[in-house]
C-alpha cells in the first residue's frame, strides 16, 4: 500500500472491465477518489452495482474529443481535479492483415491511440501543479505479432507518445507506458478459445497469463511516490515473454 495515494484523484479510462476495473479496485483500497471512464453503459451499471467506493463514473467515447472534453469537464465538477491519469481503454480485432479493412484500422487506432493522445492532452492541462500520467501500451508494442498489425502499430505509437510527453513535461508530470503482455481479460478470452490460451501459457515463463491486479499493482507503484524518480519508461509486464527467445 502506498500512503501518499490516499485521497488523490484518479482517473481511469476503460475502467469498467479487465486491467482497467482491477486498477480501479486498487486505488478505491489504496484509499483514492477514483473516477472511471467507460463507454460500455451495461459495465458501468454493473460497477455501480457491484464496486462500492467509486467517486464518479462517467460514460465516453475516449476516441471522440467533444466526447473526451466533456468527461473531463465532469470530472471537474466531480472530483475538483485530476492527480493521476491511467490511460487504459483499448481495443483489440484478430485478423490477417490482408483482411483488416481501413475502417477497422481507423478505429483500432483512433482508440488506442488517439484516445490516449486526447485523454493525456485533457488530463495534462489540468496538472498544473504535477501530476502522473500512465499508459497501457503492450508486449505487441515492443515486436511483431501475426494478425494484430493495427493493434500492434497503435500500442508503438503510445510506448512513444508517452516517452515524448515525459521529455515535454519533466519534471512536473511523469508520464510512463506499462507493456502487459498476455493478461486473462475479457477481451483476451472473447479473442482466445481455451487451447488457444493454453499454447499460449506453454511459451511464457512463468506459464500462465498475467492476472489484472497484477498489472494494477504495477500501476499503483508507478502512480506513488515511490516511483518518483520514473519517467519516460516503458515498463514490460510479462512473465518473462520478452526476456529472449524461449
Amino acid at each position: 500500500m502506498y500512503p501518499d495515494l490516499a485521497g488523490k484523484n484518479i482517473v481511469i479510462t476503460g475502467g469498467a472491465s479487465g486491467i482497467g476495473l482491477a486498477s480501479s479496485n486498487r486505488f478505491i483500497l489504496e484509499g483514492s477518489r477514483v473516477a472511471i471512464v467507460d463507454k460500455d453503459r451495461a459495465a458501468l451499471d454493473r460497477v455501480r452495482m457491484e464496486l462500492a467506493g467509486v467517486e464518479l463514473l462517467v460514460e465516453a467515447d475516449v476516441s471522440v474529443s467533444l466526447s473526451v472534453e466533456k468527461a473531463f469537464l465532469e470530472i471537474d465538477r466531480g472530483l475538483g481535479g485530476v492527480d493521476v491519469l491511467i490511460s487504459n481503454a483499448g481495443i483489440s480485432v484478430r485478423n490477417n492483415f490482408t483482411d483488416i479493412s481501413f475502417d477497422q484500422w481507423s478505429r483500432v487506432l483512433a482508440v488506442n491511440l488517439g484516445g490516449m493522445f486526447l485523454c493525456a492532452r485533457e488530463a495534462a492541462r489540468r496538472m498544473k501543479d504535477g501530476g502522473v500520467i500512465l499508459m497501457t501500451a503492450s508486449t505487441n508494442g515492443m515486436e511483431g505479432h501475426p494478425c494484430y498489425a493495427d493493434y500492434n502499430s497503435s500500442k508503438a505509437g503510445v510506448i512513444l507518445l508517452a516517452k515524448t510527453m515525459a521529455l515535454e513535461f519533466a519534471p512536473l508530470i511523469r508520464v510512463n507506458s506499462v507493456s502487459p503482455g498476455y493478461v486473462l481479460t475479457p477481451m483476451q478470452k472473447a479473442e482466445y478459445s481455451p487451447e488457444m490460451l493454453e499454447k499460449v501459457n506453454e511459451k511464457i515463463p512463468f506459464r500462465r497469463h498475467a492476472d489484472p491486479s497484477e498489472v494494477a499493482a504495477l500501476f499503483a507503484f508507478l502512480a506513488s511516490a515511490e516511483a518518483s524518480y520514473i519517467t519516460g519508461a516503458n515498463i514490460p509486464i510479462d512473465g518473462g515473454e520478452t526476456a529472449g527467445l524461449q
